[in-house]
């Protein structure tokens, strides 16, 4: 009975995330309110604060969910798993990287691109948590550095550049600002062998 409860109130939680992942991003953050959200999936007004303590917890939850998903898409890697050469990782999580901004364009702007005015700052806790993403990059570009691969430069600065670069590509991408006349998947291919192009030690 106890377990059949859990399983009622993580799906109900989820059920909440998700209305509000479209609401947010549809209305806003300033529009967007726990009243709202609490119609939208049938519950009272004041039974939403059961699972969120308020908008602020609600977004925060949003973007550790998102952060999740990517580190989870990250290290599940095949090549990330399995494969022993730095340089071969880089362009796996790279291109993971790039899929999952593609695929999951909600996730991905409210990870990287909502920055409500009034929202409460992000928990240290889960900023840390989300950190794991970029720590994946960082330690195969130093690992790579290791073994004479990659060219020796303060791998935390790297990790950023390389993030920031992907992240250009793909904002373009999913807001359709690439010229029609450019093929996707040659642009995403020129962006990740610049990248590579970048750091490989020659």
């Amino acid at each position: 009975m106890k377990r059949e409860s859990e399983e009622k109130g993580n799906s109900l939680r989820k059920n909440i995330l998700k209305v509000s992942r479209s609401m947010l991003l549809q209305e806003g953050f300033d529009r967007m309110s726990m009243r709202k959200i609490a119609a939208s999936v049938g519950f009272s007004a004041t039974s939403i604060y059961l699972y969120f303590k308020n908008k602020d917890d609600l977004l925060h939850a949003l973007i550790e969910e998102g952060f999740d998903l990517l580190h989870e898409a990250l290290s599940s890697n095949a090549v990330v798993q399995a494969n022993n050469n730095p340089f071969e990782v880089l362009e796996a999580l790279c291109r993971e990287f790039v899929k999952f901004g593609m695929e999951n364009p909600e996730y991905y702007e409210i990870m990287f691109q909502l920055h409500p005015k009034h929202m409460q700052r992000y928990p240290v806790d889960k900023y840390r948590k989300a950190r794991r993403n970029i720590d994946l990059i960082r330690n195969t570009l130093e690992l790579g550095q290791a073994q004479g691969l990659i060219k020796p430069h303060d791998s935390r600065l790297v990790a950023n550049v390389i993030l920031s670069t992907l992240h250009g590509g793909i904002s373009l991408m999913n807001s359709g600002r690439i010229d029609a006349k450019v093929d996707k998947q040659a642009y995403v291919e020129t962006i990740i062998h610049s990248v590579l192009a970048g750091v490989k030690l020659k």
